[in-house]
């Protein structure tokens, strides 16, 4: 049976070998404000931190928007209002929909979502080239309900793409994902109840 990679440690490993003198410019995925509150806490003191609002898997348009609105609620409370640089992309649910044809019927957490962390971390690596950071990563590996392996094995594989570094991480280790719950609390951040597609909404009954 294959080990298991700790990615954390990866990402620990990594940020500890930086001069203590540089701040590496990071391009941050960002699926919603609530997962980013703990990442936030990782990332800022050792990074030049921009976010990027990319998820046109979200729907409907009413709750891209109501996420997007958390972002400068989280900065405040948070005290990185001016350490913190945001990019907002337009709600295109085209994208999304192109991209996942013929994979209505998937299970939650299947190829489709892996087809979704592809786009989402495409657009990131992108961007992360024509801008010119140092690295790229995503706030996707601090839920529980996402494949850390798949995330990262795709990150990798866009980082040998683009040549932009890519950031390792399983933000949900030494209870990353509990911290955000706390820190959303303390903010006072919306925490929405599905990941954002058509398929995870359930109907409200």
């Amino acid at each position: 049976m294959e080990a298991k990679t700790d990615y954390q440690k990866k990402m620990e490993e990594l940020i500890s070998a930086l001069p203590e003198t540089e701040r590496p410019r990071l391009l941050m995925h960002s699926c919603c404000a609530p997962c980013t509150s703990a990442v936030l806490e990782r990332v800022v003191p050792r990074f030049d931190v921009t976010l990027l609002y990319f998820n046109p898997n979200i729907m409907p348009r009413s709750e891209y928007e109501r996420r997007a609105a958390e972002y400068p609620k989280l900065l405040r409370a948070a005290g990185l209002e001016s350490a913190v640089d945001i990019i907002y992309c337009d709600y295109d649910d085209s994208v999304y929909l192109a991209a996942v044809k013929g994979l209505d019927n998937e299970p939650e957490g299947g190829s489709r979502c892996t087809v979704c962390y592809g786009l989402r971390l495409s657009e990131t690596a992108k961007r992360a080239a024509e801008g010119g950071f140092d690295y790229f990563c995503t706030t996707l590996t601090v839920s529980p309900h996402k494949d850390a392996r798949r995330i990262n094995d795709i990150g990798a594989a866009l980082s040998e793409r683009t040549g932009v570094k890519w950031l390792w991480s399983d933000f949900k280790k030494r209870d990353g994902y509990l911290r955000s719950i706390r820190l959303s609390q303390e903010y006072g951040l919306y925490r929405q109840n599905y990941c954002g597609c058509v398929f995870s909404h359930a109907p409200e009954t």
